[in-house]
């Protein structure tokens, strides 16, 4: 731990199914610690219960462990990542903590949406990617294939990726090319279920290559094949050699992720690995211990952290005393009695004001860039205890749940008692919910699944005037539609009030605002951008507070079903404001502001906008028909149609709310026989002749009156 030149801090990523999990069993074996018999399918790292149950990763995993390359001896800092899209958080949060990752690809599948999703998070976080092609057993056994049309299929798994990776490392500034390939040893190949693997190297070194693999699997002499060429040995060989290590690996990427200054000491200090340095502390994962509490997981840049220690967190006042520190071996925590130097992945506990996100230090500092994650929360539903006993219970179990899960939002419905969470699709939910029943003992009801929409303004308004109560004050506010490429800047986080104001200016101009405007931005709320456009005007300043806590409620409650408004540019024109400090209170200013902002947003043709998803479904041909009927039965497109290897592909897109229940309906009209993905795609403007009746039973739905504002008349 000592010597960051021997440490590898890596994560294994890759589309659900295609082997991970398995991949992590066979390193643990191969480094000695499990034990090594018969086929890799325990699954030790999915330590939860319902992990085991439905034979899927939920919650990422640390593990860390030892490997000796070259004589000397590394260590490797491993993160197993689940591969379903509706656990991407975790993925995004783990790529923080790395400098590597191992991307895994089916080889009879081959590189899926989910693998350029998880390619894309590595290259934006600055994280180098080497690739594992797995399963490369069933090309021989179950395709029958030789050694000439293997070698053709891999070269085109190895193009795609590499195809992957050079369309979105055109635009980032000074990377090197991370394109992977067998002859620089990036690319290793073999079968986690059978334990054997292959790489240009291995094939050097031990003279096993693919006619020797062919001849050996025919003759069902796997397990010699296992242990002539092991598959733990090739990858972990080819993690020693190719990943960088955090001297390599931090000078590159802590501008990446750091907006603070250059030139000071502290950034040095980062730079260079110093275990003598201030702490510095990424939190990427909070997970609960029911005997030491809160257990903060997360990469540390610089310095040594230790017991007793009093850091502070970023966002919160006062600091916090680290109880212990120690390194987590897949579900158990060995705790340390010696601190933990920089470069290092590191489990502590104490820090109880840190959520997955937070920059822990031992002096003020600017904190690391907030993680993005690609998705919004899309499908809601509500909970409630079934006693009322248990209700004190689960508001702290439902908090609990979103500090450790930044990609759910838990809201508390005061009027209607509900609480209310959203998560990134139908499994996610049903998740937490199980595991609040099962953990915590909490019998709860969940309601029928409710889809989040928003609200968007279509078009140019009017100049509209807000008069105060007592009508001494007056706000003119117009509206018009944010350009998609902006709203896409926000949502990357590539333009934010946290950012300098030129930066912020730039990134804007950059997406197509024009400059005058860009100087002018007051505030970004969500998608949504406040411009100032007045000039001169007396006691605005300290007003503008108020201004904008106005303008937060009347977005976040929109005018046709109070659903948050996004892609809407605010212009304040003009301001009549009273002398006297007493008459321009709260009770005024904000909602003269709040009746403005709605009464702008209905002028400029506000309309409802659904979340929409990919759809991917693999059948094969004689299912064809009724499996594309089943997205056009659902008001959906389909957009394109192929054939690859003996399946038909369909993509195409539907809106969320319809593909609820898809799951069970798709097998009912494929025999079974169909696999499918979803991710999701973003809003798109509800078609007009079902605009009302849903704005109606949204309002139903939350008490609200049923008749809409006169004013609205657009559909």
């Amino acid at each position: 731990m000592d010597k960051p030149e021997q440490i590898r801090n890596i994560a294994i990523a890759a589309h659900v199914d295609h082997g991970k999990t398995t991949l992590t069993d066979n390193l643990l074996a191969g480094a000695g610690m499990i034990a090594d018999e018969g086929e890799a399918t325990r699954l030790m790292m999915d330590t939860e219960e319902d992990e085991q149950e439905r034979g899927i990763t939920i919650d990422a995993a640390n593990v860390s462990m030892t490997h000796e390359h070259e004589g000397q001896n590394h260590l490797i800092n491993l993160i197993d990542t689940p591969g379903h899209v509706d656990f991407g958080g975790d993925v995004t949060r783990a790529m923080r903590a790395v400098d590597g990752a191992l991307v895994v690809v089916d080889a009879v599948e081959g590189a899926m949406p989910q693998t350029e999703t998880v390619v894309r998070q590595a290259l934006r976080e600055g994280v180098k990617p080497a690739l594992f092609i797995n399963k490369v057993d069933r090309l021989i056994s179950e395709l029958q294939e030789g050694p000439q049309e293997m070698q053709e299929r891999l070269m085109d798994v190895i193009g795609d990726v590499n195809e992957l990776i050079r369309g979105m490392t055109e635009d980032m500034d000074n990377v090197d090319d991370w394109t992977v390939s067998v002859e620089d040893g990036t690319v290793a190949f073999g079968s986690a279920l059978y334990k054997w693997g292959v790489s240009a190297p291995s094939m050097a070194e031990t003279g096993i290559g693919f006619p020797e693999i062919i001849e050996m699997e025919r003759n069902d002499q796997r397990l010699e094949l296992h242990e002539q060429t092991p598959l733990s040995d090739v990858v972990l060989d080819m993690v020693a050699e190719h990943f960088p290590n955090p001297l390599d690996a931090q000078p590159r990427r802590i501008p990446r992720v750091w907006r603070g200054d250059d030139d000071t000491d502290l950034a040095r200090q980062m730079r260079e690995v110093d275990d003598e340095g201030e702490v510095v502390f990424m939190v990427t994962d909070i997970s609960m211990d029911p005997h030491a509490g809160e257990i903060a997981t997360g990469r540390l840049f610089s310095g040594t952290i230790k017991q007793g220690q009093e850091l502070y967190v970023s966002g919160t006042a006062g600091k916090n005393r680290v109880q212990s520190v120690g390194i987590f071996m897949g579900g158990e925590r060995e705790e340390l009695d010696r601190g933990v130097p920089a470069g290092n992945i590191a489990a502590v506990t104490g820090l109880r004001d840190a959520i997955a996100g937070s920059t822990v230090s031992s002096v003020e500092m600017t904190p690391f860039e907030s993680i993005e994650h690609i998705s919004e929360p899309v499908i809601t539903k509500s909970v409630e205890a079934k006693n009322m006993d248990d209700l004190p219970k689960l508001i702290e179990t439902l908090q609990q749940v979103a500090k450790e899960d930044p990609t759910i939002r838990v809201e508390i419905n005061e009027d209607t008692g509900e609480h209310l969470i959203s998560g990134q699709g139908e499994l996610h939910l049903e998740v937490i919910t199980q595991r609040i029943q099962k953990n915590q003992g909490i019998p709860v009801q969940t309601g029928e699944p409710i889809v989040v929409y928003r609200e968007s303004p279509q078009d140019a308004s009017r100049e509209v005037e807000g008069v105060s109560p007592n009508r001494h004050n007056k706000f003119y506010i117009s509206i018009e539609p944010l350009p998609e490429d902006v709203v896409e800047t926000i949502k990357l986080g590539e333009a934010s009030m946290d950012m300098p104001e030129l930066e912020r200016r730039e990134a804007l101009q950059e997406a197509g605002m024009d400059k005058d405007t860009s100087q002018n931005v007051e505030h970004i709320h969500g998608t949504n951008i406040l411009i100032d456009d007045t000039k001169g005007i007396q006691h605005l300043n300290e007003t503008m507070e108020l201004v904008i806590e106005g303008l937060e409620e009347a977005l976040n409650d929109g005018p046709l079903a109070n659903e948050p408004v996004q892609g809407a540019l605010l212009r304040l024109h003009d301001a009549k404001l009273h002398e006297d400090t007493i008459h321009r209170g709260p009770a005024q200013v904000i909602p003269a502001v709040r009746d403005a902002v709605h009464r702008a947003l209905i002028d400029a043709d506000i309309k409802l906008l659904e979340p929409i998803q990919n759809v991917r479904i693999d059948v094969p041909s004689e299912h064809m028909g009724s499996a594309s009927g089943e997205i056009q039965g659902r008001r959906g497109r389909v957009d394109d149609m192929f054939q690859e290897g003996d399946l038909m592909v369909i993509e195409g897109i539907a809106p969320v709310e319809e593909m609820i229940g898809f799951s069970s309906d798709i097998r009912s009209a494929t025999e079974g026989r169909a696999s499918w993905n979803t991710e999701n795609a973003g809003f798109r403007v509800l078609a007009d002749n079902l605009q009302r009746e849903k704005i109606m039973e949204i309002r139903e739905r939350k008490g609200m009156k049923l008749e809409l504002p006169q004013s609205v008349d657009q559909f």
